[in-house]
């Protein structure tokens, strides 16, 4: 694997995170920078941790993790947005996005394929500059970078939708649990 295709890796497994952080941007009230940093920070630190924990996990547990990894994205990505759904209030009203709990389920549901992309990474015969920090942090930065940017262009669209932006976020992330369970289930 050279450094082109461990970008490609970064950004694919980024585009979840991205997707959630466009998603929560909409519904947020009063958007701070802060706010932003806050999951690019949880996106970016997650996508780093998982592969280096799937790097480390290696051979061992690769066949078990791939039975079910796509189920617990599914619902927990299911369980946020359908909660985004029902919640679905003005834009003043909106809240409970940037809180931890729910912070870490997003960052954790969203950096599941990374953990199977870093038992990729334990079988492969060269990873660039011959280290997994390296790798783990490409993939870190990538993540955080999106998933801020993110979260900042959706809070440029999200009051202007007002409820239907938590309702349009919520679907987004049923469907994207969705995606990853068909994906997984039907072409694996």
């Amino acid at each position: 694997m050279g450094l082109f295709e461990l970008f490609a890796i970064a950004i694919s497994l980024a585009m979840d995170a991205f997707a959630v952080s466009v998603s929560n941007g909409m519904v947020i009230p009063d958007l701070r920078l802060k706010d932003a940093l806050k999951f690019g920070i949880f996106f970016g630190f997650f996508q780093m941790l998982m592969p280096l924990i799937g790097w480390l996990v290696g051979r061992l547990f690769s066949e078990y993790i791939k039975t079910f990894d796509h189920w617990v994205a599914f619902v927990l990505l299911a369980y946020i947005g359908i909660k985004m759904i029902m919640d679905a209030k003005n834009c003043e009203e909106a809240s409970g996005s940037t809180k931890f709990k729910v912070l870490l389920i997003l960052a954790i549901a969203t950096s599941i394929d990374a953990l199977a992309a870093g038992v990729t990474f334990a079988s492969m015969p060269f990873i660039p500059f011959n280290s997994i920090w390296f790798c783990v942090a490409v993939i870190g930065v990538i993540a955080f970078s999106l998933s801020t940017f993110g979260v900042l262009i959706g809070k440029r669209a999200g009051c202007a939708l007002g409820s239907r932006a938590q309702i349009i976020g919520g679907s987004l992330l049923v469907i994207m649990g969705l995606k990853i369970l068909v994906e997984h289930v039907f072409f694996s």
